[in-house]
């Protein structure tokens, strides 16, 4: 049993030597922009990625691109780890805990609020892969609760909030000083959100549409 289709974005695939110079800026501008903030100057991400700075602007001709691409990536990659434990086992909590943990692994708190004012938010590629995000967790979390496994008073938007909080590190501590810790707390989370619910939440379910209204 699979996730239902969703929405892709459409990119053109280059030769396979320019892919993997892609994948490789991909890869070390979201461990700089994790460890140092969106600001961090091109020609470090080149230099650690291994390539010249000509091929960084190549690929990417601006930083608002290259930010955005590793945002998308990011949430793809999510989105497919909870699409592949759904369809290997079929148990949608299972799949909703491979989200969450991948999500954490992604430090996906850190990156997501580069996405602000300064940026093109609405961007059709950011578009497809959030709509993508809460396409399939909102249909994980759908079987989950009619299985049984899920309270029933948490929404999709609620899992994300939860995510981005339990995966940043607290304030006075090193980024990446916390990762030991990180998927411990994100399971005390998960443990919470399995039925029969242990206590009245206050306030009401949270929808992504809340968090983009706030």
């Amino acid at each position: 049993m699979t996730a239902t289709a969703s929405p892709v974005r459409k990119v053109t695939r280059p030769r396979a030597d320019a892919q993997r110079n892609r994948e490789r800026i991909v890869s070390a501008a979201r461990e700089m922009f994790v460890e140092h903030g969106p600001h961090v100057p091109l020609d470090e991400i080149a230099r650690r990625a291994g390539v010249g700075n000509a091929t960084v602007y190549r690929h990417f001709p601006d930083r608002d691109a290259l930010v955005r691409e590793v945002v998308c990536s990011v949430m793809d990659r999510t989105s497919e780890a909870a699409e592949t434990a759904l369809a290997a086992s079929g148990d949608a909590f299972a799949a909703l805990e491979r989200f969450v943990h991948t999500a954490g692994d992604e430090r996906i708190s850190a990156l997501c609020p580069m996405i602000s004012s300064a940026f093109d938010e609405n961007h059709p590629d950011l578009e497809a892969a959030r709509r993508r995000v809460e396409q399939i967790v909102g249909e994980i979390m759908g079987r989950a609760r009619a299985a049984g496994q899920l309270r029933p008073d948490v929404g999709v938007g609620d899992v994300m909030v939860a995510v981005a909080q339990l995966s940043r590190p607290p304030a006075g501590a090193a980024c990446l000083s916390v990762d030991g810790f990180v998927h411990r707390h994100l399971q005390l989370f998960l443990d919470g959100l399995r039925a029969p619910a242990r206590s009245v939440l206050p306030g009401a379910t949270v929808t992504m549409e809340d968090l983009r209204q706030s």
